[in-house]
């Protein structure tokens, strides 16, 4: 499928649950806004897994590597040590290892930066009947350049904020000292906080924070909990950045208690294209994308998460009629 003239490659994952729910209503609106891509399916996950025993194999990251991002729904990652994640093997397939969550509503205005390759999800494990051991890797590159990323941000904003556990993680102390080293070099404002204090200050008081760097599980958790804050997973998008590749997709899962019933929130989703949008250097597309969002939710047009009392339909073609 592609949209209008131009060729930007986008690999389409909708994946599992309301994956394919939510990415439909997410291409409606790409081609309202007038997107020009080329969509490039690409089935991956848990439905496949069950079908073929492989939720992805090698030839998919080829084809994938072939395209010039993703676009993605939602998967299922099930309690079954012979699955794979297909999100951690793409991180690391295409070395995403910027995970940048933009959070707003009413006055809250933050960016959670989260290192997206190593930390406890750096895959070395050993599991056996007596003892299970996750290997937690902080390395000088990987705290580098989440450092970069996240200070040339925060050079756009007012601040940055390097959460972190350095009083009983002694890795985070290596984590710590590169952010605050590249945060002086970049002169960008920063202070630190651990991460418990960091997920109390996000409740009580998240108008104090900015843009905030941390590590993989950290920052997994903190966005959870920041999306609670600004009113649920449904609302929040993420775009997940290499030097080469990108993957956008909603933060939410693939929520199979309402796979199929029409009722999944879709602006995550949405709002994850307009990132997309934004990467690719559309920028005015992407605001317009944001506006019609903000338009469709301002007048109540709601899924049920949300207290309404919409599909994900309407919400798909209250925000394309603001675009057309």
């Amino acid at each position: 499928m592609s949209f209008r003239g131009a060729k930007k490659r986008v690999a389409l994952v909708e994946g599992d649950g309301v994956g394919p729910e939510v990415i439909e209503a997410a291409l409606a609106v790409l081609e309202a806004v007038g997107a020009e891509i080329e969509l490039v399916p690409v089935e991956l996950g848990y439905r496949r897994w069950k079908r073929t025993g492989k939720a992805m194999a090698e030839e998919d990251l080829d084809l994938i590597k072939s395209c010039s991002c993703v676009l993605f729904g939602a998967i299922t990652t099930p309690p079954d040590p012979e699955y794979r994640s297909v999100l951690l093997a793409l991180r690391k397939g295409l070395d995403l290892y910027a995970n940048i969550r933009p959070f707003s509503a009413e006055g809250i205005d933050l960016v959670i930066v989260r290192e997206n390759t190593e930390g406890l999800y750096s895959g070395v494990e050993k599991l056996d009947e007596e003892e299970a051991t996750t290997l937690r890797v902080i390395t000088q590159r990987g705290s580098l350049r989440i450092a970069e990323r996240a200070c040339a941000i925060a050079s756009k904003r007012e601040r940055l904020t390097i959460v972190h556990k350095s009083n009983v993680l002694k890795s985070d102390n290596l984590f710590l000292r590169i952010c605050a080293q590249t945060a002086q070099r970049w002169e960008v404002p920063f202070d630190d906080m651990l991460v418990d204090s960091a997920g109390y200050n996000l409740v009580i008081n998240p108008k104090r924070f900015d843009v905030i760097v941390t590590t993989n599980l950290f920052g997994d958790i903190l966005s959870d909990v920041a999306a609670g804050v600004i009113g649920g997973l449904g609302l929040c998008p993420s775009a997940n950045l290499g030097d080469r590749y990108a993957l956008f997709e909603p933060i939410h899962g693939s929520a199979p208690d309402i796979a199929g019933k029409g009722i999944a929130n879709p602006v995550g989703a949405v709002r994850s294209a307009a990132m997309m949008l934004e990467w690719f250097g559309e920028v005015d597309k992407a605001r317009m994308v944001e506006e019609a969002v903000d338009w469709t939710l301002s007048r109540g047009i709601k899924t049920p998460d949300l207290g309404g009392r919409y599909s994900t339909r309407d919400l798909a073609e209250a925000m394309v009629s603001r675009l057309i």
